[in-house]
């Protein structure tokens, strides 16, 4: 099963390190990393920085299209609706399909803000016990996923439980 999870961190290299620590577990075969795609947000900046991690593994990865797509219907929903126009909105339906609804997009709109990061981050396999520190010392917060809601829940239970 492919889990779709976004991450938010109270810094702007909050998400680049985290994945960094996720890529040396993935060594150690506790992860797998399918595709990941980070949002760094300095202070002072108008609008956020986008990047997609590359060659984390060939399989499972998504394209820079849906990268962009996403960070586009995300970030830059004004700039981006005046160069796609109608088919944006025809194509985002589409991603409703995968999780990728108008709550996801409210939702991460309202949380990753300036000084703040986050970690969008495609897995397959994961020993969750095995990388839950990962995310608590780093504070992260699970702002959304693909998964059940309890499913869901029972995640977020395991990331805070200290």
């Amino acid at each position: 099963m492919t889990t779709l999870t976004v991450w938010k961190f109270n810094s702007a290299s909050g998400a680049s390190e985290t994945l960094a620590q996720l890529t040396e577990r993935q060594k150690q075969h506790l992860i797998e990393i399918q595709d990941a795609a980070i949002v760094t947000w300095k202070k002072g900046k108008k609008k956020p920085r986008t990047k997609q991690a590359v060659n984390l593994t060939a399989s499972g990865s998504l394209d820079g299209a849906f990268w962009g797509f996403l960070f586009g219907l995300i970030f830059f929903v004004p700039l981006f609706g005046m160069v796609v126009g109608a088919a944006a909105g025809a194509l985002s339906g589409s991603l409703a399909d995968y999780g990728i609804d108008d709550d996801f997009i409210k939702s991460i709109q309202e949380k990753v803000t300036e000084g703040t990061s986050a970690l969008f981050l495609l897995t397959g396999q994961v020993t969750v016990n095995k990388i839950e520190d990962i995310f608590q010392q780093s504070n992260a917060e699970l702002i959304q996923s693909n998964l059940t809601k309890e499913q869901e829940a029972q995640l977020q239970a395991q990331f805070s439980a200290l």
